[in-house]
């Protein structure tokens, strides 16, 4: 599943001379956290929630110990004071903005949202914004792949049976010699021995993640290797 697919295509944009309060406004109206800046098209910054945590109206500035001012470089206290204060969207938005095109992969994108700690990516065609991607709407795409997966699917038991094998014969913790695979009418039942409870719940999870199964039964039982040789 890639971008295109997921994301959302009406996106509430600002541009840089947007007031501050519009801004927020516009944020609790429509229920989002953020929005991009764009002049003309393309992403200048993006305003988030956390842009807008300490301004002065509220009593939230953020003031620094004296010695802590004394230790901080002109450059940065007059970029903290800017953002502060400033009404405008130029003034208060993150210039450094990760997007992604319309073929990145959703596991791509669920890992630059965990790895750089943000909410939502843009996403743009030849530099200019065609939609955004939040972590809302991966959640959606994976609702949406479950119910693909729900009975009247087209795999047989005869392929479920195989898929599964074939899954774990590649994961380096399991051992299919001692489990066997059941499939009746897209329900997986798991018999045989395996060595962890780690095992056990990795094995589950496989057979769970296959499309076309919707139902798991463990019936394994866990019997540590050494065992194997009583």
């Amino acid at each position: 599943m890639r971008a295109r697919d997921i994301m959302t295509t009406e996106v509430v944009a600002v541009a840089p001379d947007t007031p501050v309060a519009d801004i927020a406004s516009l944020l609790l109206k429509h229920r989002i956290s953020a929005v991009p800046v764009t002049p003309d098209g393309s992403v200048l910054g993006i305003v988030s929630e956390g842009d807008l945590l300490h301004r002065p109206e509220n009593g939230t500035e953020h003031m620094r110990s004296w010695w802590l001012t004394a230790f901080t470089d002109a450059e940065t206290l007059a970029r903290d004071y800017a953002k502060a204060h400033g009404q405008h969207a130029v003034d208060v938005m993150t210039r450094h903005v990760i997007s992604v095109t319309e073929e990145a992969e959703a596991g791509e994108i669920a890992s630059l949202l965990d790895r750089h700690h943000i909410k939502r990516v843009p996403v743009v065609r030849e530099g200019r914004l065609v939609g955004i991607v939040s972590r809302a709407d991966l959640l959606r795409a994976l609702v949406a792949g479950r119910s693909a997966s729900l009975p009247g699917s087209a795999a047989d038991d005869r392929g479920l049976h195989d898929t599964i094998l074939n899954r774990a014969r590649d994961e380096p913790w399991a051992d299919i010699v001692m489990m066997n695979v059941v499939v009746r009418g897209g329900e997986v039942e798991l018999w045989g021995l395996v060595a962890s409870e780690e095992q056990r719940n990795a094995m589950r999870v496989l057979a769970e993640g296959v499309p076309g199964v919707h139902l798991v039964r463990d019936n394994l039982r866990v019997v540590p290797h050494w065992a194997y040789l009583d």
